[in-house]
């Protein structure tokens, strides 16, 4: 070897510094975020909270909570009784389909009453059929079935069915002066309106 080269081969070598990840500016953003400042508290932490601050916040989610479980209550109550009401409601409407099947039984009654003989053994078979009558009335009326009251009343579209106008001394005009077919209801629901005529 020249003497050049020898020099350089006897020159001393440093030892290498100990090396630390080069961390991106990324990440040494998101480290700077994630480590709370120097002197900064936790959010979470209410260390600055006196007792009665923290009293008074809690008192006032307590409120709050209450208040939503009373609303709560409440509306079940509401839901609850609206169910009922739909059922019974549902109940009147079945119960008067099939109680207005026997209406055209109880008219034919009430027109046989109307032309029974008042002497003999007619008389005491119409006061047969009169009783039969009354016992129907009586499990109309256990259903809530009613009478529609229509003679020397003001005409109601609702509940009475003109079927004709005429003149009349009794009555003044709009009033009913005659009822051709009895009506029913039950509650506020007309099973069937009364067939009346009506003064013009």
């Amino acid at each position: 070897m020249s003497d050049h080269n020898q020099k350089r081969d006897d020159r001393e070598i440093p030892e290498p510094e100990e090396e630390f990840p080069v961390e991106s500016e990324a990440s040494q953003a998101e480290y700077s975020h994630a480590t709370p400042a120097e002197g900064a508290s936790d959010p979470m932490e209410a260390q600055d909270e006196t007792p009665e601050a923290q009293i008074d916040r809690l008192s006032k989610l307590n409120e709050e909570y209450l208040d939503g479980w009373q609303r709560a209550r409440a509306d079940f109550a509401n839901y609850k009784k609206r169910i009922e009401r739909e059922q019974r409601e549902a109940y009147r409407r079945a119960a008067g389909d099939i109680l207005t099947r026997y209406l055209g039984i109880v008219d034919d009654l009430e027109r046989a009453l109307k032309d029974r003989p008042t002497e003999g053994d007619p008389a005491n078979w119409a006061d047969g059929v009169e009783l039969i009558s009354r016992k129907f009335h009586s499990v109309l009326e256990a259903e809530g079935v009613e009478t529609i009251q229509a003679l020397g009343q003001p005409f109601d579209p609702n509940l009475h069915e003109a079927i004709s106008h005429e003149e009349s001394d009794e009555q003044p005009a709009g009033y009913v002066i005659d009822v051709v077919q009895q009506g029913y209801r039950m509650g506020e629901h007309v099973l069937r309106p009364a067939l009346v005529r009506v003064a013009k």
